[in-house]
């Protein structure tokens, strides 16, 4: 106890006096074909990128792979990562959650332009609801990034999915850019877009961007009854329509060479059907969802000397949801339920270089999260977390080590019945990538991270499963890889690979699978699970003549994620639900003078959707196929693009979520314009 009050006042006196946050390099777009001294790490080679270097598996799309890919929503990217699970229930409106590695969707952090997206009710942020229109850079990081200059929220996760938007830029003598595009396609989808940019000053500029997504998502499927494919008839999903809108306002203060300020402005909301598991010979559904989100979040940096850099920020965020069962059996004939969230977080980190080799870190996140529900018995739960992270890192040119130490602190009170519990935890990272071959970029990677997630507002006090007796799901993850990359030059420019090898133990795990449709989820806690696996991901560039570029990619992720929790059950050593053993994804794209052609797979083979692997609960593997030819000309000034993509092109009806089928073959085309 006294190690917990000593850790709690260090906490508390950090929060005091530093009032910091570190450098973000990793939030700062950087010209590769220049010389750029980083933080901590040199690049001077155009193609060699700061993630094989990492000591910890990172994986990054630019703008550019962005654009290539047959993407409308973030989701449909974040598929292409290696050891990545999205599930996916169908459609443009179907919820879409991710989790690293089997370990769930509540273990992966979401950060936006550098601070985390939250959702304290359900811990499963849906990443449908983000475009990929103003992304400027999608990187992923397992357990933790040897970057030490993040939130500890950041360090409080098991993974980190990280949405770097665009900023203002402009040319020359430019005030104002300009960007329009509409996207139309099958199944009713009309998705316009506009981003506004203007320089207000040589100090500060705004950008102002917004978009607009309707479609009915009446798309066809095959209904089997059955096992026997013979009996089976054609149908249309039903309660499928969606429409979203998004509008964000940055400003953007560059106060001197190495301060600046962000603000942003960010509102989201949707109204979406959700459609009912297809099961034989009903398909009607009436239930539908509405979602509303607003938050400002605010960022400053500042690098007072070479020695010392802070960054403070904070963010407010609200949030309403409302679900509606028209036909709900009770005394009132419907379930009408209505959830407000807020949250106020606050977080500061201060970096200090010791030595050129070696630099320090610490940071503090504070944060008080409330729900409410249109119930008069809810708990009406609040959560006040603070965090505090310290960490180090050394680098010289053959060697990186990095650690950290992570102490959390929770209090949960509510207004009705019995909180939550308390914790109090102390939880270790460390990491290493070794390069014994001066003359060649091979690297040996390490890393070892003690996490925990703690149960959800809806695991604890929902009216159905809630239970606030649930413990906290415990996680050790290790990993050893390596990396290699080289730019020969010529004919083949540049080449990469990365291995991983990977065990995770996971102890009282909870798994949540939908129940009669999308809102209403069962909880099941499996004891404990062992996660062993494998990513492999590659990257080939070819030169065949100076104006043609062709561009090939890569990863195959294998895993065995199994309930050990009791050797006498019925699921012992079984994979766990919606887990494949074998997944894997690839892009090949060739760009010209005259037309860009890219064409994208995903695999994922067989698994299961309950906990026992028997023939009734299987899934069968599903490939999924979709190609896009894209043209950009300039007239007059004006820059306009056009992009033609057939996504599923071999009409496969194939289900992620059983019972919930994919759409088959549709088309898609852009027509944008920046000026």
């Amino acid at each position: 106890m006294k190690g917990c009050n000593l850790m709690l006042k260090l906490s508390l006196t950090l929060s005091c006096l530093l009032a910091m946050w570190t450098l973000g390099a990793q939030n700062q777009k950087v010209d590769t074909t220049h010389v750029y001294n980083l933080t901590e790490v040199i690049i001077s080679n155009p193609y060699q990128t700061k993630e094989l270097r990492a000591a910890t598996p990172t994986q990054t799309f630019s703008k550019k792979e962005l654009q290539r890919m047959q993407a409308l929503q973030l989701s449909d990217a974040v598929k292409h990562f290696a050891g990545v699970t999205v599930k996916d229930y169908g459609g443009i409106g179907g919820l879409k959650t991710v989790s690293l590695r089997s370990l769930g969707a509540e273990h992966t952090a979401i950060g936006y332009d550098g601070i985390a997206v939250s959702n304290s009710q359900t811990g499963q942020i849906d990443i449908g609801r983000f475009s990929l229109e103003n992304v400027d850079r999608l990187s992923l990081s397992n357990g933790q990034s040897d970057y030490i200059f993040q939130s500890a929220r950041f360090i409080a996760s098991a993974g980190l999915l990280n949405i770097q938007t665009l900023a203002p830029q402009f040319k020359n003598n430019e005030t104002i850019h300009a960007t329009a595009l509409v996207k139309g396609g099958s199944w009713g989808l009309i998705n316009p877009a506009l981003w506004v940019d203007y320089k207000l000053s040589d100090k500060w500029s705004i950008g102002v961007n917004g978009e607009w997504m309707s479609a009915n998502g009446r798309y066809p499927y095959t209904l089997h009854y059955g096992n026997d494919d013979a009996l089976s008839s054609k149908e249309r999903r039903n309660n499928t329509e969606v429409k979203t809108g998004r509008a964000e306002i940055g400003l953007y203060g560059q106060l001197a060479e190495k301060e600046e300020v962000r603000v942003k402005a960010y509102y989201y909301q949707s109204s979406r059907g959700l459609p009912n598991a297809t099961t034989y010979y009903y398909d009607y559904s009436s239930q539908h969802l509405w979602d509303k989100n607003l938050f400002v979040q605010a960022r400053y940096k500042k690098e007072f000397s070479p020695k010392w850099v802070i960054e403070t920020s904070g963010k407010w965020n609200w949030s309403y949801q409302r679900y509606l069962d028209p036909d709900y059996k009770n005394t009132e004939q419907k379930q009408d339920n209505r959830y407000h969230q807020q949250e106020y977080y606050l977080s500061a980190i201060a970096l200090y270089r010791v030595l050129p080799n070696l630099s320090l870190s610490a940071t503090t996140d504070g944060s008080v999260q409330t729900l409410d529900i249109n119930s008069s018995n809810f708990a009406k739960p609040v959560r006040t977390s603070w965090l505090t992270a310290v960490s180090g890192k050394y680098v010289n040119n053959w060697l990186t080590v990095s650690a950290s130490g992570l102490f959390t602190f929770v209090n949960e009170n509510t207004t009705f019945g019995k909180s939550g519990a308390n914790y109090r935890r102390l939880t270790p990272f460390a990491s290493a990538t070794f390069k014994p071959l001066a003359n060649e970029d091979f690297r040996l990677r390490f890393f070892y991270k003690e996490i925990f997630r703690l149960p959800t507002f809806n695991d604890l006090y929902y009216g159905q499963i809630g239970n606030t007796n649930l413990l906290p799901e415990k996680v050790n993850q290790y990993n050893v890889g390596i990396t290699y990359s080289k730019a020969i030059g010529g004919v083949l420019p540049y080449v990469s690979i990365t291995a991983d090898t990977y065990y995770n133990r996971v102890h009282d795990k909870i798994i949540a699978t939908p129940t009669k449709n999308l809102f209403i989820w069962s909880m099941v806690n499996l004891g404990v699970v062992d996660i062993k696996g494998v990513d492999v991901t590659g990257l080939i560039q070819l030169q065949p003549t100076q104006n043609i570029q062709i561009n090939l990619s890569g990863n195959y992720t294998y895993q065995r994620a199994l309930d050990v929790t009791d050797k006498n059950g019925k699921t012992y050593k079984h994979q766990i639900p919606y887990t494949p053993r074998v997944s894997a994804s690839g892009q090949a794209s060739i760009e010209t003078p005259w037309i860009n052609v890219s064409y994208s797979l995903l695999f994922s083979g067989k698994r299961y959707c309950l906990g026992q692997n028997i023939a009734e609960n299987r899934l069968p593997k599903y490939t999924d196929h979709s190609i896009s030819a894209y043209r950009t000309f300039r007239v007059s000034g004006i820059e306009i693009t056009a992009n033609a993509e057939v996504l599923n092109l071999l009409n496969k009806n194939y289900e992620i979520v059983k019972n919930f089928p994919m759409p088959g073959r549709s088309f898609r085309g852009t027509i944008k314009i920046s000026y």
